[in-house]
Formats: structure tokens, sequence, C-alpha cells
């Protein structure tokens, strides 16, 4: 084992000899440079923590070369040294910065937790709070390091009218750090003491009959994916992504109905929706024909992903509202139409776990001691609801101009709507 000072001169004899060794300092107690026989060397520093009965350690430096040459070396060595003298083991350091930089880092640490994410929904709200408003903000900023000033420039990034999405944002990082703790990643969440934004007013917007008959008509005049996904959020009363991005696999022509997997709901919990005549004929009018293809989505973009098109079918149905002769409405959502089944199912006179079946709703009648016990499946009393919602969405289309819901196809044929009533699809 060879002993002398580490220097430009020393470690180009150590390289020219092309010999396997070790060459020790001996002005640094445990700095040495390793050399293999490619002639490769590396700066290495061999310690003791805990005196003579504690094992020994080796910890690299680097490999010769930029930076690490005998004098940058040397000085690192006489670095680590004082750690070592003072307790801290240098090894354990290096390991730590290296998971803070990689593993610890929060835009790798965030992709890790959106993967962990159970429930589509819920799944689609974390990538998005993330990739939209915290990640320009914290960056690969460590886990370990974000205080909670961190947090709050990332709230005051998000504009002020942003109420709702403030929320969520609170939600989403509150999770996230919660989980870390969970898992030993950090000790502490720097969201601690933090006030959750205030909540955003419950919206009580529904359309009214004569509304509900005009969206109806001017629907398929916007965009053959979105005029379709309107009819069907009006007459399933499922939600917006739910009805957008179904398969043909989901549908059931035979019993008329369709399940919705738990992977695609929302809230994580499984759906079964009878499919009234309504329905059955806006999806008559998607498939050409009354034979349903057996796979594939429904709602097809050009290239084959998801339909995304709301807001500008959305816009363009506004301006066709607007302009069929009617008195202005006022400003609606598509998830409004939800909550008109909901109001309309109570007009009907529709059992409150009924609306809360076909809603899909895990609340109210469902939850606690009831959701336990409770697991009848509402099938018949879901599909007697939604065939007298039919007839009341019929009666409304007849009491409108033309006494037609335009537009379903234009090959479609007249179909059975409810118990007595029947209507024609025109185009």
């Amino acid at each position: 084992m060879a002993s002398g000072k580490i220097t430009k001169r020393t470690i180009d004899a150590l390289i020219a000899s092309r010999s396997e060794g070790f060459l020790w300092d001996d002005g640094i107690k445990g700095f040495g440079a390793k050399i293999t026989k490619s002639g490769a060397v590396s700066y290495i520093l061999q310690f003791r923590m805990g005196g003579r009965e504690a094992r020994t350690r080796r910890c690299t430096i680097g490999s010769h070369g930029s930076p690490w040459t005998p004098s940058t070396a040397r000085e690192e060595a006489l670095r680590l040294s004082l750690l070592i003298a003072q307790g801290v083991d240098p090894v354990e350091v290096e390991k730590q910065r290296r998971r803070e930089s990689v593993d610890l880092a929060f835009d790798n640490y965030a992709d890790r937790f959106e993967r962990s994410c159970v429930g589509r929904g819920w799944k689609l709200l974390v990538g998005r709070s993330l990739r939209i408003h915290t990640k320009p903000v914290l960056k690969s900023k460590p886990l370990t390091k974000i205080t909670r000033a961190d947090i709050v420039a990332v709230f005051d990034r998000m504009p002020d009218r942003q109420v709702a999405n403030r929320r969520n944002v609170f939600a989403v990082l509150r999770r996230l750090f919660r989980w870390a703790v969970s898992r030993g990643d950090i000790d502490r969440s720097p969201m601690e003491g933090m006030e959750t934004p205030p909540a955003v007013k419950a919206r009580d917007r529904w359309l009214s009959d004569s509304e509900l008959g005009r969206v109806w008509n001017q629907a398929y005049k916007t965009h053959h994916c979105f005029g379709p996904i309107v009819r069907l959020l009006i007459v399933t009363g499922q939600r917006r992504e739910e009805v957008a991005s179904l398969s043909w696999e989901e549908l059931d022509q035979t019993e008329l109905m369709w399940t919705l997997p738990g992977n695609r709901a929302k809230n994580g919990e499984p759906n079964r929706i009878p499919l009234n005549a309504l329905a059955v004929a806006v999806l008559d009018g998607v498939a050409g024909g009354e034979k349903w293809p057996r796979r594939g989505k429904v709602f097809p973009t050009s290239t084959g992903g998801g339909f995304t098109g709301y807001h500008k079918g959305k816009e363009k149905l506004d301006r066709l509202v607007s302009e069929d002769g009617g008195d202005p409405i006022a400003p609606w959502r598509l998830h409004d139409l939800r909550r008109t089944l909901a109001t309309g199912f109570q007009r009907l006179g529709v059992r409150f776990e009924v609306t809360e079946a076909v809603l899909n709703h895990v609340g109210g009648s469902r939850t606690g001691v009831a959701g336990i016990y409770q697991r009848h499946d509402w099938k018949a009393e879901k599909r007697e609801a939604l065939d007298h919602w039919n007839d009341h969405v019929v009666a409304i289309l007849a009491r409108g101009k033309g006494a037609t819901a335009e537009g379903c196809s234009p090959n479609a044929p007249s179909v059975s709507c409810g118990h007595h009533q029947r209507i024609e699809f025109s185009a």
C-alpha cells in the first residue's frame, strides 16, 4: 500500500504505471487515490464513525478530471474530514442530497403522487392542479425544503376569481403532503395551520322546461360529438366526462343498460344507468342505425382520442339558443343539466334514494349505516324514473316549435318515448 503526497506529479505517475492499487496521502488521514488497470483514477476518503470499534467506511469524492484534480480533491477531503470530526456521516449526507435532488424534487414527487391516486375524476383533478398551478411555482424544489411561504406563492399566482380552483388546489396539495408524511418522506406538512380557502357558494341553476327544449333543439347544430353528448347529459343526468368518454363496450343494447365502471366514475363507484327511449335514439343516431358497434369510443375525435371541445361547443350552443327567437336565458353550465334532471325528478315525485342512485351520489341515503347495509341497486326504480323523465322531455319538445326533436340522424326512425308518445327525429 503506497503512501505519499497526492499531487499532479504523483497522479500522472500512477496513470503511466497502469498498476492497480491505492496511493494514500501522508498529510490527510484516509485521503487516497484509487487506480484501476485501465488507468482510471478516483479520489476517496476512508473513515470510521464511532472510534476504532466501528467498521471502516469509504466515501468516493470523484473521478480524476474536471472538476476533481489533486488540489480540489484535497480540499473536499478536508471538508469531509471536518464533518466526520463533528459526527456527521458524509455518505449519508450524500445519499440524502441525491434523494432530495431526484426522488424528493417536487416535480418528480408530484408525478409519483399522481400515479398513486385512484378514481378517474380525482386523478384528473390532481394532474391538472399540479401541472397548471403548482409545478410552475415549486418546480424541482426538494420536498423537505418547501415552506408555508412557498405554498402561499402558489395561491398568490392564481387569479382571485378562481375560487373553486383555489379550493381544489389546496385539497390536492394538502393530500400530497399528508401522503408524504405517511411515507416518512417529511416529518411535517408545510400546510399545517393553513386555513382552507372559502367554499364556493353552491349553484342552484337549473334549466326551465322551455330552456331545456331550446337547448335540446339547438344542440345538434353545434358539433357531431358535442350535440349528442349534450342530449345524453339531458336524458341520463350523468357527468360530462362520463358521457364524453363513453365506449360501446359499456352499453348493453339488449337490456338497454349503460354500465359505468368505477374507474371512470368521478367518485370511483360503478353505476348502472337504464337507457330510456330518447337515450337509445341518440345512440342510434351516433351509430348510424339501430345496430350499435361492439367496441370503441362512442365519441372519438379525428385523432382517435376522447372529445375535449366543450368550450367551443358550448359557445356555439349559447349563440344558437340566443338566435332562436326566444327570450334571453341566464348563463348556464353543462353541469346544470344534471341538476335539471334531479329537479325534474323531484317535480315528478321520484324518491330521493332513486335520484341519488341515478346520479351515483355517495351521500345522504347511501352513507353511514344505511350505506353499509342498504345494498338494493334500485334498477327497476331507476328505469321507471328515467322513463318518466323521458316522457317529460318528450312533452316539452312537443310543446315547442315544430313539435320535433331535430337532428338525431337523417336516417333515424321514429321511436317510442315512454309509454304512449312517439316523436320523429329529423335532420
